[in-house]
């Protein structure tokens, strides 16, 4: 997911989007403890996305403020 699809996305679908993003990478932190990922970039991938999504939510909560 890039920058500007994160703009597009409404307000609901970030916050939906982001609980399942939260979820996904709790998964994956508790499978990269148990035996190591083939990629565990995707650990630092998957963070940064969180990131975005919930600056993404932010800056909406201050503009409409």
């Amino acid at each position: 997911m890039k920058k500007e699809e994160i703009k597009e996305m409404s307000t609901q679908d970030l916050k939906d989007r982001l609980e399942q993003m939260v979820q996904e990478y709790a998964q994956l932190k508790i499978n990269h403890s148990i035996s190591p990922l083939d990629n565990p970039a995707k650990i630092t991938a998957d963070r940064k996305m969180i990131a975005r999504v919930k600056t993404e939510l932010r800056q909406r909560e201050l503009n409409n403020k």
